[in-house]
């Protein structure tokens, strides 16, 4: 009996957490179907809105059809006095006079008799104005006709506003009475409720990150089977942080690990507990909570946690924020044991994040994320390429190979990149060539149709073999694998080199050597065309930034010794994180400034030397662009080697 009973615990979901589930999902379609409903009191409203601004417009027109012309006040008196009228009618502010002919008055469409009309201030008294001007009142008093007052534009307002009132009570005593006190939506959760294994996602659709996926193994393991560990004493984490560049599958894996355990999977973001109303989000914390709690076993996943986990008391968080961040800190430390509830977040900055979310208790527990290697690059390529038809001779290894420092995502895109490229040149099947393509597209851009002069073509053909040239005889520096002058997105030429091997580190004598290859462009149009363009802009960019981390992070100049420089952060175009500010004296500054020129100028020297050693590798090398616009690895080897 009790190995029955332990065993109907570790079930994902019985049936009173599914009868409970079912009751979350009931509540959210209610709250989705509730919106479109239309309420009589509503309907009541515009009815009545629409009436009274029909009868202000008719009311309007008719008024301005009866008044005629307008004369001046002193005028009317006089026709009142000399009796040129058949009835005086006094309304509001205004006397209009109907006038016994019927002359009509021009700019007048319509007229009934030939009136005029005159505007006198609210504050005067028209019969004493009738009065001092010899005017008997009291046989006038036969004539006169005050009509009672019309509904003006401010009185549809006021009875708009009025509407407006009625209904917001009506709407608020109805949903206290209907959610149990929720009086409105927004400070209820947004997140995407899915059951069981509806996510449609497993361990074996995350690619290329087989590390990761053990980490996470366990908390698929514990809420499967979560007596196991109380039996021992362990306590699986409560929150588990995905750290890693975007693209690297950490949405992914979170859906995975709901997939693979079978339990309620609530996926939201944090940007989606963000409202201009103070309060909502925090509201909206707890709402999430506890429909998490409701129907565990269960999991949610915060997409882009930063958006609401930033560190406190700074200019990166709002006052409405940081009662967000304190809603999740207390709702962490209020889920116990036996509530089975796993709170999995992804971020790509965890340098904002609050200290207080990552210590133990709550996000205890962090799984970094790289950029997959070649292996896991092959992996993610097989997953990929599942439904898509390829030639027979298509390499994806060599796909891999070429793809240094790809996410999955990037992969991904460039795969049916090379599918959408096959469909528009009526390919039936994906080809080599379509793979190659969508590499250089996506990685530096589409090919550019717009023609060049014959001495452009030429400068770019000389800066193109300046770099492979230098590529292929400085030792350190990464082989060439394509050389081509089709100009591409913002470069007229490209220079494409792979890595023999994939390291983690870049070392001393390798940076140097990609200062030489960066210069070398620049030399080989000054040298072989004696002029320098606008070109090597781009290579003078990326070599001032290789030249700071040589000197201000990486402590690799003899000079200024083994020491960082800078104290705000900026990130370089390897991908690190460094500091950048001015924390040190202007002497240094000047030092760091006469060490990355010394840099500059020693990769110059080397390179000219280098390339007048080889100056007639540079001419074969343009020749042959010249005449078929791009070389491959093979064919470079072999102009290379040639005599």
């Amino acid at each position: 009996m009790t190995k029955k009973k332990d065993q109907k615990q570790d079930t994902p979901m019985n049936e009173k957490q599914k009868k409970e589930s079912e009751e979350v999902m009931a509540d959210i379609r209610k709250m989705k179907t509730s919106s479109s409903k239309q309420n009589p009191v509503i309907g009541a409203i515009v009815t009545v809105v629409i009436a009274l601004i029909f009868i202000s417009i008719w009311t309007g027109i008719s008024n301005h059809l009866a008044k005629g012309e307008e004369v001046p006040l002193s005028r009317l008196v006089q026709y009142v006095k000399e009796g040129e009228y058949e009835k005086i009618i006094v309304k509001d502010d205004h006397v209009i006079l109907e006038q016994e002919t019927e002359e009509e008055i021009s700019g007048q469409i319509m007229q009934v008799g030939d009136n005029v009309h005159a505007t006198f201030h609210p504050e005067m008294d028209f019969y004493g104005l009738l009065a001092d001007a010899g005017v008997d009142i009291m046989e006038l008093e036969d004539d006169f006709f005050e009509p009672s007052m019309q509904i003006g534009f401010f009185d549809i307002i006021s009875i708009l506003f009025l509407g407006v009132i009625i209904f917001f009570v009506y709407s608020l005593f109805k949903n206290m009475q209907s959610s149990g006190g929720k009086i409105f939506d927004f400070g209820q959760s947004k997140a995407k409720l899915l059951l069981g294994k509806r996510t449609n996602v497993k361990f074996d659709d995350v690619a290329g990150i087989d590390d990761v996926k053990e980490e996470l193994v366990e908390v698929v393991d514990f809420l499967k089977s979560p007596k196991r560990y109380r039996k021992i004493g362990a306590r699986v984490p409560k929150g588990v942080l995905l750290v890693g560049s975007p693209g690297t599958g950490k949405t992914l894996l979170g859906k995975a690990v709901a997939g693979e355990a079978g339990v309620p999977f609530f996926h939201t973001s944090g940007s989606e507990f963000e409202e201009m109303l103070v309060g909502a989000g925090a509201s909206r914390v707890r709402d999430l909570f506890s429909k998490a709690k409701k129907t565990s076993p269960s999991i949610i996943f915060i997409d882009e946690i930063d958006a609401v986990a930033k560190k406190r008391g700074t200019v990166l968080h709002s006052g409405a924020g940081e009662q967000t961040l304190n809603q999740i800190l207390v709702e962490m430390d209020g889920l116990e044991e036996m509530e089975n509830v796993i709170v999995i977040a992804a971020t790509n900055r965890p340098d904002v994040l609050d200290p207080a979310i990552l210590r133990p208790g709550r996000f205890d527990r962090t799984v970094t994320i790289m950029v997959p290697d070649y292996n896991g690059r092959k992996e993610i390529i097989d997953v990929h390429a599942k439904g898509k038809k390829f030639a027979k001779d298509v390499d994806l290894d060599s796909v891999a190979k070429r793809t240094v420092g790809y996410s999955g995502a990037d992969l991904e895109n460039l795969i049916n990149e090379a599918a959408i490229i096959a469909v528009k040149e009526r390919k039936k099947e994906i080809t080599q060539d379509d793979l190659s393509e969508a590499f250089l597209k996506v990685s530096i851009g589409r090919k550019k149709k717009n023609k060049m002069t014959d001495e452009d073509v030429k400068r770019i053909a000389y800066h193109e073999a300046g770099h492979a040239v230098v590529s292929k005889f400085t030792k350190h520096a990464d082989p060439v694998e394509q050389v081509s002058i089709i100009a591409r997105g913002p470069a007229g030429g490209i220079t494409l080199q792979l890595p023999k091997e994939e390291s983690r580190f870049l070392k001393k004598s390798e940076i140097l050597a990609k200062m030489r290859v960066l210069v070398a462009g620049k030399v080989a149009e000054e040298m072989f065309t004696d002029d320098v363009s606008t070109g090597p802009a781009n290579d003078l960019k990326v070599l001032t930034a290789l030249a700071k981390e040589y000197v201000k992070r990486f402590g690799m100049s003899e000079k200024l010794g083994f020491l960082q420089y800078g104290n705000m952060e900026e990130t370089s175009h390897l991908g690190y994180t460094y500091g950048g500010g001015s924390d040190y004296s202007e002497e240094t500054a000047k030092n760091i400034d006469i060490e990355m020129k010394k840099l500059a100028d020693d990769a110059m020297k080397k390179t000219r030397d280098l390339l007048k050693k080889h100056s007639d590798k540079v001419e074969k090398l343009v020749e042959v662009l010249m005449e078929q616009e791009g070389v491959s690895a093979k064919e470079f080897e072999e102009l290379m080697n040639s005599k």
